[in-house]
């Protein structure tokens, strides 16, 4: 069985793309090309962070090729710490 009292640590480098690309470039670019598209963006990305399935990111514009560079668990921080920022909450280290 897993112990559970223990934490895990991930650390995550800052921007590490190949092709110069950001995380947050890349998130803007497939937000534009899923609007574009005329799907939600939103429920789209969702989609695909949650079931690691491309298929619910549209090709147009590249968009797919591009979102899959990155992890998705970069997405998924760089989606919290916008959150947090534009909360007001405390700056992460």
């Amino acid at each position: 069985m897993e112990d559970l009292t223990r934490t895990q640590y991930i650390q995550i480098a800052p921007d590490d793309l190949s092709g110069g690309n950001s995380v947050h470039d890349v998130m803007a670019s497939v937000y534009a090309a899923l609007t574009e598209k005329g799907y939600n963006p939103v429920n789209q990305i969702v989609g695909y962070i949650m079931s690691g399935d491309p298929t619910y990111i549209t090709s147009h514009k590249g968009a797919r090729a591009m979102i899959m560079r990155v992890e998705r668990d970069e997405l998924v921080e760089e989606m919290l710490k916008s959150y947090i920022r534009n909360a007001g909450w405390q700056p992460f280290r």
